[in-house]
């Protein structure tokens, strides 16, 4: 290509490809004078198009259960049959046919012995994730699975204390992502008010009262309903559906006055009270259930009775 430069007319021979195309000013190498560069310059050639930038990966949700139903079993007294009905409850349910995961919230450990499990893990080790759910959790007999207690709970209740927020939310975000997998969850509280039991109100949807017929279980009954009143404000999906009299002694007339203050106040919500039973105390001991260790026995009987109420269907075990 030849550029004459408008200085000296000198003319200059040069390859217009070998010019950079930011390059605005020649400089005339006859009289050293600078000049534009003015000439037909070829259109850059278009940068390649730009790979596809990848969709970003949807986030994993764990599968949920909009069906599945939450019971806690619970009552800050002890020894009014928590853990039996707890254990019966959930084999019961078992037994009707639905996929049911018992969960053990209690440093004892002993939904585990009364089912004659000796699990290795449990709760504590799938919210610390140390294990996962497969690992955790334990199929304890057909359509029944256990989430194991113990010891260990004793370091997640500190665990739990030691958050700065959303302690309260620690077990529910643990058992959510397990609920696909069942048609009932029922959680085994300790007696007292722990952080754990506090956690355990967090997550359930109904709360189950054993209720002892005496004094002192109806004394405890009163002051747990005032702690209940208390979570409910933050809670407003917890309620309180049913309250099952236990340890029932038609010999004792006190009982009967009991229960039926119980049916006046509280109504439809009282179940038909388990019948105290020799039976029911001599099941654990050889990892039973009543409905395996006497299931003709009247603990067999009533809480066979308390699974038509809580299903809701009068023809189960007919």
């Amino acid at each position: 290509m030849l550029i004459i430069c408008p200085h000296c007319k000198k003319q200059h021979n040069i390859d217009e490809k070998r010019i950079p195309p930011n390059v605005k000013m020649a400089r005339c190498q006859g009289c050293n004078q600078q000049f534009p560069l003015e000439f037909p310059r070829p259109a850059p050639a278009p940068p390649p198009p730009a790979a596809p930038t990848p969709a970003p990966a949807a986030p994993k949700v764990a599968k949920t259960n909009d069906n599945v139903r939450r019971i806690g079993v619970s009552l800050s007294k002890g020894g009014v049959g928590k853990t039996t009905t707890s254990v019966n409850l959930a084999a019961g349910l078992a037994m009707a046919g639905f996929r049911v995961l018992l969960v053990d919230t209690d440093t004892q450990g002993q939904s585990a012995f009364m089912l004659g499990m000796k699990p290795k893990a449990g709760l504590t080790e799938l919210v610390a994730e140390e294990l996962t759910p497969a690992e955790a959790v334990i199929q304890a007999r057909k359509n029944l699975w256990l989430l194991a207690g113990g010891k260990g709970l004793a370091g997640l209740k500190r665990i739990i204390d030691r958050k700065d927020f959303g302690g309260e939310q620690t077990l529910a975000d643990a058992l959510t992502p397990l609920e696909a997998d069942y048609d009932y969850v029922v959680v085994d509280t300790s007696p007292g008010w722990d952080p754990l039991t506090v956690n355990v109100l967090f997550y359930v949807n109904e709360l189950l009262v054993p209720v002892s017929l005496e004094i002192m279980s109806l004394q405890g009954f009163g002051e747990f309903l005032k702690s209940i009143a208390a979570i409910q404000k933050y809670r407003k999906g917890l309620a309180l559906k049913y309250i099952l009299p236990t340890l029932r002694d038609s010999r004792v007339k006190q009982g009967d006055d009991f229960l039926e203050q119980l049916k006046k106040l509280y109504g439809a919500a009282v179940c038909e009270p388990i019948r105290y039973n020799v039976r029911l105390s001599e099941a654990p001991a050889y990892g039973q259930t009543i409905y395996e260790f006497a299931p003709g026995s009247n603990g067999a009987q009533d809480y066979r009775e308390l699974i038509r109420k809580i299903t809701g269907n009068q023809n189960l075990f007919t």
